[in-house]
């Protein structure tokens, strides 16, 4: 059994966006990443995935926090609202507070059947899924699949990209507008105490 190669990235906060969002008047962030999520994560790291679909490289992840901290987020809807006004048309697009949860001090760890690609991955930085919540490798670590599915260093949350009985949908495909399914696995405990 050949050995995998683990890069730890960490930061002072994340967000990963609901795909429950839309309609919510209140949402909580998820506290799993999406295979959507890996897959983008994925071709951040190695743009020459760029032309292909699915995840080819990152085998294995988990994503761990110390606490989740509720943010209130303005947003506006889609469409325009329109008025008459005299011979005027008046345009305005309604606004709503949602109240999510951002990740504090998240912890991810991506796992690569080779060095190589541990390599590239660590002099890199990756966001979950806002593009200014930034986490920034630590360590690389060499570990068997049997340490990093049970080992309390790679304590977190991981979806496991399958359909079964224990599956949930957990999105759709932004390319194929298919449903994601997985389930999820918790190995040790998710939330640090550092």
């Amino acid at each position: 059994m050949s050995n995998l190669f683990v890069v730890k990235f960490s930061g002072p906060f994340g967000f990963i966006k609901p795909w429950t969002a839309v309609r919510d008047s209140e949402t909580f962030s998820q506290q799993f990443l999406t295979p959507s999520i890996i897959e983008g994560i994925e071709k951040k790291l190695f743009p020459d995935l760029l032309n292909e679909n699915g995840i080819k490289r990152i085998v294995g992840h988990r994503l761990s926090y110390s606490q989740v901290s509720q943010q209130q987020e303005v947003i506006q809807t889609r469409g325009w609202n329109s008025t008459r006004k005299e011979k005027q048309f008046l345009f305005e697009r309604p606004t709503a507070v949602l109240i999510r949860g951002v990740l504090l001090e998240p912890v991810l760890h991506l796992a690569f059947r080779n060095q190589v690609d541990a390599e590239k991955a660590y002099v890199q930085h990756v966001c979950l899924c806002r593009n200014e919540d930034i986490l920034l490798p630590k360590e690389i670590i060499e570990t068997s699949q049997k340490e990093f599915d049970i080992d309390e260093r790679f304590n977190g949350y991981e979806l496991i990209f399958e359909k079964n009985d224990d599956s949930f949908q957990v999105g759709y495909n932004r390319l194929t507008n298919e449903p994601m399914f997985g389930w999820l696995k918790i190995v040790g405990n998710p939330i640090n105490s550092f």
